[in-house]
């Protein structure tokens, strides 16, 4: 295996050229950049990581955030980031905080002991004051579909409660006075936020919000299941239902035609987020896109900027938009 210093014989350069060329130092004269480059291609010499890192102080790893890895949505997120990433150069590291307390705060802790240059992070349950101590104090780091006050250059965000006014108005433009909703955990800003959009679409169209047409439900697809049943059960009429997010749409979806009824016509139904199966579900899924891949980018190339010194435009807001499909018709 070639070192260094067969390198720098072969260029006819010193060490300490080739280590700045190595490193992407803008200093270097090209034509010695250019002798440095044939001597590394013509060696096929591969820099040793350890020894880059112990000299720039970095170890080109990001550390990733997430809270489960099992969901469509995740899987978006996390590999918008590691392509991202990897397009410059860097890895990725991955953990699962379980949307738990103990478990966010010890994966956040195994990637420090990583020695991860930065962190990226969709976290549920970490406090602001833990992440603001987080920035200031170890790493830098970058928050997906979270907001933060004091660290909102670090932030990317999707206006949520837009996008629950959007999935609602597109039921009443349908002609759907009587419309349910099953609402994410209470705990989860951007459930809270969504429900506050439909909210402001039934007071625009002025319908009085019904709490007994409102379910708590948990993002789950059986909480999709379980709030339709529960809705039902409350004997409530209802022609339209709001689901905020996918999986609780899909799980709705499945109940309802295994209690018989023909979608849409006997239910529309809408989700939230576009998920991969959201075209694949019968009937499609109308829904609301919620552009993860495009916000995970994001915050990569926020690091990026941050912590290696690029320079890629960062867009922090995203807004989202309504895909129609097959699980929606107007009202009869």
């Amino acid at each position: 295996m070639a070192t260094i210093y067969q390198v720098a014989e072969r260029a006819g350069v010193s060490l300490s050229t080739v280590s700045r060329v190595l490193n992407g130092k803008s200093t270097v004269n090209p034509a010695l950049k250019a002798k440095v480059d044939k001597a590394v291609a013509e060696l096929n010499y591969r820099p040793n990581s350890v020894a880059r890192s112990l000299a720039n102080n970095r170890t080109d790893s990001i550390g990733v955030l997430v809270p489960e890895l099992n969901a469509p949505f995740f899987g978006d997120l996390m590999q918008a980031v590691e392509s991202t990433c990897r397009a410059a150069d860097k890895h990725v590291i991955i953990t699962v905080g379980k949307n738990c307390l103990a478990t966010e705060q010890d994966a956040v802790e195994f990637l420090i002991s990583r020695n991860c240059d930065a962190l990226i992070m969709h976290a549920e349950a970490l406090s602001d004051e833990y992440l603001l101590e987080l920035n200031s104090k170890k790493l830098p780091i970058a928050l997906v579909n979270r907001q933060v006050e004091g660290i909102e250059e670090a932030c990317t965000v999707l206006d949520n409660e837009k996008g629950g006014y959007l999935a609602t108005r597109h039921l009443l433009e349908l002609g759907h006075k009587h419309i349910a909703y099953i609402s994410g955990p209470t705990d989860k800003a951007d459930a809270m936020q969504r429900l506050e959009g439909h909210k402001r679409a039934l007071n625009e169209a002025g319908i009085a919000v019904n709490s007994q047409l409102i379910y708590n439900g948990d993002y789950q697809e059986d909480g999709g299941k379980i709030g339709l049943l529960e809705l039902l059960a409350r004997d409530m009429t209802f022609s339209a239902l709001v689901c905020a997010n996918d999986w609780m749409a899909s799980g709705a979806i499945s109940c309802a035609r295994d209690l018989g009824m023909s979608l849409p016509h006997d239910l529309s139904i809408v989700g939230f987020d576009d998920v991969v199966f959201a075209h694949h579900v019968f009937p499609r899924l109308t829904t609301v896109s919620n552009p993860v891949a495009e916000m995970a980018e994001t915050s990569a190339k926020f690091i990026l900027n941050k912590v290696y010194g690029q320079k890629h435009e960062i867009n922090r807001l995203f807004s989202p938009s309504l895909v129609l499909r097959e699980s929606t018709t107007k009202y009869e």
